[in-house]
């Protein structure tokens, strides 16, 4: 993308000199042409969104952020905090999911790409075949809480009686201790990364060989609210979401790794422990290593105060006890 400021004021410019009876609209056509090329090849191009200042506007650096809607409200919360503190600063933050913040990475649209699992090696490469190398930062930690409605008398499942569910090998509930009804199965829809780490982590239990895929009537919902919503109004339902995104009207299953082993509710002392068995962590992805306002922006995320804001939001900080 040219810079657009210089563009336009450069063709003013232009185009006022060009302008005279004696001026032919084929030489302004050249002028224009050999100024674009000009502007491009001096490097503007290159230049990423958080270099750019926009004239009138007091900001000395503007940060577009995008990517998983698990992250999305802790970001926003940074965001606004970072702000305040630095008002010369502007960040957008938006969601969309991870694949979606790493896509937009990948094709130079945003200067920081939130992801709740790592980038696929085919990301990787179309990122290297583009020239970008992403370079990972893990900005907090979460567990997946597995949830279903408050009158559901299940409290608790191994993972592998989550994984049938999921594959549709387990379809009532009465088959793991519950009411006869029929499971109703939620996840996210496939662009997210939470939907991707719970088909690795969960239904294929952690096996990179497993091919095994969701039910599929599973409903695929584009929102962490839109989960918590149905499973709270739905007795049959079974969903999963990020830890922070929990509210107190729906119920959260203990979850074992095996049935010999303790059912472990999810919390930030049960993930840093490592005794939840579904837990994993977030991350911010940049093109190369950060520079000026981004860096700087990050290394404040890893502050004290930007990981109490995690806390606030119901996620785990980094090295917290």
């Amino acid at each position: 993308m040219l810079c657009p400021y210089l563009l336009q004021n450069s063709l003013t410019a232009i185009i006022t000199t060009m302008s005279g009876p004696n001026r032919s609209a084929k030489n302004l056509r050249a002028f224009l042409l050999i100024l674009i090329l000009f502007l491009y090849s001096s490097g503007c191009a290159g230049q990423s969104s958080a270099s750019l200042a926009k004239p009138g506007t007091g900001t000395s650096a503007y940060i577009e952020n995008k990517g998983s809607d698990t992250i999305v409200n802790l970001a926003l919360a940074w965001a606004e905090q970072y702000q305040k503190e630095n008002p010369g600063v502007r960040i957008s933050v938006t969601g969309g999911g991870s694949g979606t913040g790493i896509a937009a990475l990948i094709n130079g649209t945003v200067d920081i790409a939130n992801a709740s699992r790592n980038i696929k090696p085919e990301e990787q490469q179309e990122a290297e075949k583009n020239g970008v190398e992403p370079v990972e930062f893990v900005i907090a930690r979460d567990a997946i809480a597995v949830i279903v409605n408050p009158e559901n008398p299940v409290d608790h499942l191994t993972l592998q009686q989550i994984s049938d569910i999921y594959s549709g090998k387990i379809n009532n509930w009465s088959q793991i201790g519950g009411d006869q009804r029929p499971i109703v199965r939620l996840s996210r829809e496939t662009n997210s990364g939470t939907h991707v780490y719970f088909m690795e982590e969960v239904l294929r239990l952690g096996n990179q060989d497993d091919k095994t895929l969701f039910s599929t009537d599973t409903l695929l919902l584009p929102s962490s609210e839109g989960i918590m919503a149905e499973v709270r109004d739905n007795p049959n339902v079974i969903g999963y979401d990020g830890l922070g995104y929990v509210t107190a009207d729906v119920k959260v299953i203990a979850v074992a790794k095996g049935i010999s082993d303790n059912f472990i509710l999810p919390s930030a002392k049960t993930v840093n422990n490592n005794t939840y068995p579904i837990a994993r962590d977030l991350y911010m992805y940049t093109a190369g290593q950060p520079q000026g306002a981004i860096k700087t922006y990050l290394d404040w995320i890893f502050s004290a105060e930007a990981q109490q804001i995690v806390t606030q939001l119901g996620f785990v900080p980094i090295g917290s006890p």
